[in-house]
């Protein structure tokens, strides 16, 4: 089974949680409902406690998904999910815009009745609304936490003076972010303002949307409904440049008798004692090999070789695109 870890405001979750976006599509294909169901109950068999989720992964899918798959053990776990956008509840479009702060409590409603469940362990703002102050939507939380709809507040892709301003109103449990060998950028403010105010830190993509596994090589292709065709570090020229970091990688986790993957994770778990990273997956033996990476042991030196070695590589296309840059900007 799996250790455990402490995010901030005393919320235990295990060292390793699911992140379940693509068991409801993202990186092409369509997974078996069925399929994910049986992956999402053998991730807790294997001592997983954290799933995260997100009311826009389908939209509304994602989150009936993991609802109806984790309610025999619901009191066993930790769900967390994901508001920012507005949604037409019926037709399940995007409606072009993001959720006023007034309307928190709405969303949280229809995550509720998603998921099936009276409680939210963790709600994170997904990105930042720019047009209202981050303090409205805290104190809209505050009230949710209040009267038992949300247990624990959270935010994502925010940047350091959001998460202090944020966390003045109503205490923030976890930041979660990109964070990898490959996308250092929460070093930059974020990793200190959660260790200094106690906050957790959840890295999303810890693997780099799979490319830190081995995997994938510079001739791979990425489908239209694929969210890796639209982002530079996966276009061709850059992955012969970027498959330099996973040959350093690999070299590493052959000393250690483990795959590149688990010596990602176990690199992101050594940072800090309160990063929780959360690789997805929809397939049985990654999953495996996922939670077996918090078994692997690194030392001091091992950790200094694998942040030189991230710090050497110069990743190709490794921004954003500009909406995402202007919401961490924040």
């Amino acid at each position: 089974m799996i250790a455990h870890r402490t995010l901030g405001q005393g919320l235990d979750v295990s060292a390793l949680g699911l992140g379940c976006m693509t068991m409801t599509g993202g990186y092409g294909g369509d997974p078996d409902r069925v399929a994910m169901t049986d992956l999402l109950r053998s991730a807790v068999d294997q001592g997983v406690t954290l799933f995260d989720t997100a009311e826009i992964y389908g939209p509304h899918a994602n989150e009936e998904l993991v609802g109806a798959a984790l309610a025999p053990v619901r009191d066993d776990v930790v769900i967390a999910t994901k508001f920012a956008e507005a949604i037409d509840p019926d037709s399940r479009t995007l409606l072009g815009r993001m959720l006023r702060p007034d309307e928190v409590a709405s969303a949280v409603e229809g995550s509720l009745r998603r998921l099936g469940t009276d409680h939210i362990d963790l709600y994170h703002q997904h990105r930042i609304n720019p047009e209202y102050p981050i303090e409205e939507f805290a104190g809209a939380v505050r009230e949710l936490i209040a009267v038992g709809k949300v247990r624990h507040y959270g935010l994502s892709e925010a940047a350091e003076g959001t998460i202090r301003r944020a966390h003045a109103v109503q205490p923030v449990t976890a930041v979660q972010s990109e964070y990898s060998l490959w996308w250092r950028r929460p070093e930059d403010g974020v990793l200190a303002a959660c260790a200094e105010l106690g906050i957790g830190f959840v890295p999303f993509s810890p693997l780099g949307k799979g490319f830190l596994t081995g995997t994938i090589d510079p001739s791979a292709t990425f489908g239209a409904n694929d969210l890796r065709a639209s982002i530079p570090r996966f276009g061709p020229e850059a992955l012969r440049t970027n498959v330099e970091l996973v040959d350093g990688v690999r070299a590493i986790a052959g000393e250690h008798d483990a795959s590149p993957g688990q010596i990602a994770l176990a690199w992101l778990l050594a940072r800090a004692p309160w990063i929780v990273p959360i690789p997805g997956t929809t397939k049985a033996h990654r999953l495996a090999e996922n939670v077996g990476a918090a078994e692997v042991a690194l030392s001091a030196a091992d950790v200094d070789r694998l942040t030189a070695l991230s710090d050497s590589v110069e990743i190709v296309g490794g921004r954003y695109p500009e909406w995402l840059e202007s919401q961490t900007n924040r």
